[in-house]
């Protein structure tokens, strides 16, 4: 359970960055007929990509520490 902030904000931080520098999320919206909803994407993942990277710093600043 030591490591589950860090695991947790690694699993986002990821999705979050592949969704924002590639166009992985378009094509799948595309796919699956939704890609008129591909604008409304911005307001949730850039905060996403700004909050998950800030809190998998913090959480191994926080392992590191506590080493």
């Amino acid at each position: 359970m030591r490591n589950g902030l860090r695991q947790v904000s690694i699993a986002g931080s990821a999705p979050a960055a592949l969704c924002c520098f590639t166009p992985v999320l378009v094509w799948l919206l595309a796919g699956l007929g939704l890609s008129a909803r591909a604008g409304y994407l911005d307001p949730v993942l850039l905060p996403a990509l700004a909050v998950f990277p800030a809190i998998t710093g913090y959480a191994t600043w926080r392992h590191r520490r506590h080493r």
